[in-house]
């Protein structure tokens, strides 16, 4: 098995369209995701506790959580199905049972805050001991994001991967039949981590594409005319998917460099997100108008990281003082893109810095959506939104014509 395993390993990594090389290596969106579940699964805990936590999925702090999951694509695509509230069916029993809601809480909560895998797999063991309907190993979506070395994500296209290639039958929807999954999974990503990583989204990717079959395990001869023409349509799928993907990173680029060009016109330091410091747009280097180290924020560890993969800052000249701060969403999620800015607001503890989502005009109304929801109302930041179209078609009038960071309003949006 070991050799035959490797060979599709290296065959995976070789693919340059795989979930390898288009989500798990080279991504930033997915470096950033961490830092935004985690945030949100805090939330969760704290509206359980404080019994915010509402009788609906949508709406929730976990729809929150789910949607930043289910943005990573891929693998994570259909992360959220388990979760809707079924009210015919009274599944996944946590909104309407206050117990199961006190119960999921708490596993959360001992799950972020565990010191080993050891802790983790104790507490999916309590979770499953009480049978709540409907929560199962879906679960499992959330706890990757919170230790990726530990627990495997999990569903449907990966248990077919790991079926058809440990030649086994287990089941979907059982904790026991995952933690079994695990161990296996586990012991082949010990034993093939300097090929993969440690980090077990590697791997479940692998047994993701082997599950969609994306990844053949041998020559495709077997296959009928129906099922070659199915994967002939995945294959193209696989093309497009990747085609947009990189017209996104494009766009993305081009907007990152009008922001640090306007700013930098502005006379203020400028500053990509510390993943982006490389990138160029149209033969324009970032390095050539960014700062070259980032100015010294005295912020804790964790939200200073967070800071410095916000995508542009402005700080004023020659000094750590945040004049501006911006997040360019392309298709991921919105709220992601606001907790980061949430983030620097709160611990600046100022105020006096400008907030601004960059959006692609057709998501305006996803971006109005989400600022006006009254835990963002709350905060009490100023968090305003411009479109793309604006932003590009009028960076040169506010070069030249801007004396400070206000020209920006005059293409800032505010949600109303």
């Amino acid at each position: 098995m070991s050799d035959h395993l490797l060979s599709i390993i290296h065959q995976y990594k070789n693919d340059q369209e795989s979930v390898y090389n288009t989500w798990f290596i080279n991504n930033e969106e997915r470096l950033k995701a961490f830092r935004s579940i985690r945030r949100g699964v805090l939330q969760v805990i704290e509206d359980i506790k404080s019994k915010r936590f509402g009788n609906d999925f949508k709406g929730s702090s976990l729809e929150f959580v789910l949607s930043c999951i289910t943005e990573q694509k891929q693998v994570f695509e259909g992360a959220s199905h388990p979760f809707y509230w079924k009210p015919k069916l009274r599944i996944p029993d946590i909104y309407e049972n206050q117990s199961n809601k006190i119960a999921f809480g708490q596993f959360l909560e001992n799950c972020i805050h565990a010191k080993n895998e050891e802790q983790v797999v104790k507490e999916i063991e309590k979770l499953d001991a009480l049978k709540i309907k409907g929560l199962g190993p879906a679960v499992a979506s959330i706890l990757y994001f919170l230790h990726p070395t530990w627990i495997p994500p999990f569903n449907t296209a990966i248990i077919n991967g790991f079926n058809y290639l440990f030649k086994d039958k287990k089941k979907l929807g059982s904790w026991g039949e995952y933690l079994k999954i695990r161990e296996v999974i586990m012991d082949m990503n010990r034993q093939h981590c300097n090929e993969l990583s440690l980090d077990t989204g590697a791997f479940s990717g692998l047994l993701f594409e082997i599950g969609t079959q994306k990844l053949l395990l041998g020559k495709d001869e077997y296959l009928s005319e129906t099922e070659r023409n199915r994967l002939e349509k995945l294959i193209e799928k696989r093309h497009k998917e990747k085609r947009a993907e990189t017209a996104d990173e494009h766009l993305h680029n081009e907007m990152q460099f009008h922001l640090l060009k306007i700013g930098h016109a502005l006379g203020y330091d400028v500053i990509a997100a510390s993943n982006d410091r490389s990138k160029e747009w149209n033969g324009n280097k970032f390095t050539f108008i960014s700062l070259a180290n980032f100015p010294p924020l005295v912020l804790d560890k964790e939200v200073l990281n967070t800071v410095k993969l916000i995508d542009v800052l402005w700080f004023q000249k020659g000094t750590p003082k945040v004049i501006a701060a911006f997040e360019v969403e392309k298709s991921t999620s919105i709220y992601s893109g606001i907790l980061r800015l949430t983030d620097l607001s709160c611990s600046l503890n100022s105020k006096e810095e400008v907030l601004y989502l960059v959006v692609p005009d057709q998501r305006e109304k996803d971006v109005v959506m989400q600022l006006t929801r009254p835990s963002i109302r709350q905060g009490n930041m100023e968090m305003k939104y411009i479109c793309f179209s604006d932003l590009r078609q009028h960076c040169d009038a506010l070069c030249k014509f801007g004396d400070d960071h206000s020209i920006m309003q005059k293409i800032a949006k505010e949600a109303v």
